[in-house]
């Protein structure tokens, strides 16, 4: 069999197939990430235990993915990316089965893991077979297509698990992925069964595979739990980071010296590779921290039920889908730094905005902000990947896709765990200053409570309706800080993305679109 960098690259319908074959499965992957959240309570009475014990649903799930996506290219490089991508998606199809006929805490959390560890594989694979299949010149577009999923995805979850539960019955917020799984497996069959990337038979890495399971694992857990256990007030977070530091530093110290290393940390050497998975990492968990703040704040501050939430952060897809076909072709033509600059102004626009933003703003100005900002993501995703692959050969875009996955999951665990964090602390201090104010005697104290007695409401009445009042704009003000910190960042990627080397279109790619 020919290898794959010899063969044709895809084109016409067996394309599209394959194309429509891995988005598909990833779109499933991630959503599924979000999917349960809204339906934790649910799943909780129904099985009998607390809300604390079904969390471990979730967490169970994102560890097992953090630590299997740092090793997907190991697996790619010894077993093959169609057969590790194939072999996943039957297992997860496999894994949510049973999640559906679960009739038990136990046996939930046990196939939630089992889906988390065939997921990572799954979308690493993905995006590695369509950098192989695509030629160069259209690479953009199949780039572009994959971020689409990666970010939609997890907008749309809330709002079908929401859904679904709210409808039908929890159990099919993971029955629906057996068909979707038994699909995708199916397409890419048909597709690449003849186009197996090369395999190589090297010595497994038992310590830096068990490095990767104790640090990633720890950090992950650490991550989920730390805001409900009250971080570093917890000796379970200490000792949790104090195992996470220790193993990840020892990971770093084995691979470099490694022959056959389970993680390829020598991708790192390349310049634009550091520059590019950097600003992924960094950009993806500010976009990240303001589609988790957006809804958590409407839900519990301005009273949106979770479905109503999903449907402000859901504009974001809209210009995302119109750009995507127009940028993605076009990506071989132009500078891919002045793209990505393009990408971070408009983020940075949408986080301002978001920070102008009062209580008294209706659904059409919440929304606004999340319709630009899917602009800035069809500028993002596709660039930055094309940045880093064209100074890699084929060969690497398994172990250069892990990295890039685990260093963007990594992002948006750690954003949302400091988002939410500050954003409660600052929220406190808000309150404390504004609480100051609110005094019998002071003009506005006065009329508001003249206001609300004509309104008929009692003393008591008042007083809650001055309280929630304050914790409204509390949360506000700290929700404004942090859109700035966020826009603010969002600017200064600009300066790394520049230290970035310039990439040339590959030859002919320009005439051959």
């Amino acid at each position: 069999m020919a290898a794959p960098e010899s063969q044709p690259y895809l084109r016409g319908w067996a394309l599209i197939a394959m194309t429509f074959g891995l988005a598909i499965a990833t779109f499933m992957e991630v959503l599924d990430i979000t999917v349960a959240n809204v339906s934790l309570p649910t799943i909780a009475g129904d099985l009998a235990v607390s809300p604390t014990q079904g969390t471990w649903v979730i967490t169970g799930y994102g560890v097992a993915n953090a630590i299997t996506v740092l090793l997907a290219g190991w697996l790619a490089q010894r077993f093959g990316e169609v057969r590790v991508f194939i072999l996943c998606a039957l297992a997860f199809g496999t894994a949510s089965f049973m999640c559906g006929g679960a009739n038990s805490l136990e046996v939930l959390i046990a196939f939630r893991v089992l889906q988390g560890a065939v997921a990572g594989p799954m979308v690493t694979m993905s995006q590695a077979l369509l950098l192989r299949n695509f030629a160069p010149q259209r690479r953009g577009l199949a780039m572009a297509i994959w971020g689409i999923t990666v970010v939609v995805a997890p907008l749309i979850g809330p709002i079908l698990g929401g859904y679904i539960t709210d409808n039908y019955d929890w159990r099919w917020i993971f029955l629906i992925n057996v068909p979707i799984a038994l699909f995708a497996a199916a397409t890419v069959w048909q597709t690449l069964r003849k186009r197996e990337t090369p395999r190589s038979r090297t010595p497994v890495d038992y310590v830096g595979f068990w490095l990767v399971v104790t640090g990633v694992g720890a950090l992950q857990i650490l991550l989920d739990k730390g805001k409900e256990l009250d971080w570093w007030h917890s000796n379970f977070i200490v000792a949790l980071g104090c195992v996470s530091a220790v193993a990840l530093t020892t990971l770093i110290i084995w691979e470099l010296g490694e022959k056959s290393p389970v993680v390829n940390l020598r991708l790192f050497l390349i310049r634009n590779f550091v520059v590019s998975v950097s600003v992924m990492a960094f950009a993806y968990a500010g976009m990240f921290a303001g589609i988790v703040l957006v809804p958590l704040f409407l839900q519990t501050q301005l009273d949106y039920t979770a479905t109503w939430a999903g449907l402000v952060v859901a504009p974001v897809g809209i210009l995302s889908f119109v750009l995507t076909p127009i940028v993605g072709p076009n990506l071989p033509r132009l500078n891919l730094r002045v793209v990505i600059t393009i990408s971070m102004v408009i983020f940075a626009a949408a986080s301002f905005w978001r920070a102008t933003l009062t209580t008294g703003a209706d659904y059409w100005h919440l929304a606004a902000p999340q319709f630009l900002q899917g602009a800035a993501i069809a500028f993002y995703f596709a660039p930055l990947i094309m940045l880093y692959t064209a100074e890699l050969p084929p060969s690497m875009y398994a172990s250069a896709s892990s990295l890039m996955n685990f260093t963007r999951m990594l992002g948006g665990a750690v954003a949302t765990s400091i988002v939410t964090t500050t954003w409660d602390q600052r929220a406190a201090v808000h309150q404390s200053t504004l609480v100051e104010h609110v005094v019998p005697g002071s003009p506005g104290y006065d009329s508001t409570v003249a206001t609300l007695q004509a309104s008929g409401l009692s003393p008591t009445e008042i007083g809650a309706s001055i309280a929630r009042s304050i914790s409204q704009q509390s949360y506000l003000l700290a929700a404004n800080e942090v859109y700035l910190w966020i826009g603010v960042l969002f600017l200064a990627l600009i300066a790394v993305i520049w230290c970035a080397r310039p990439v040339r279109a590959p030859a002919g790619a320009v005439a051959a679109h």
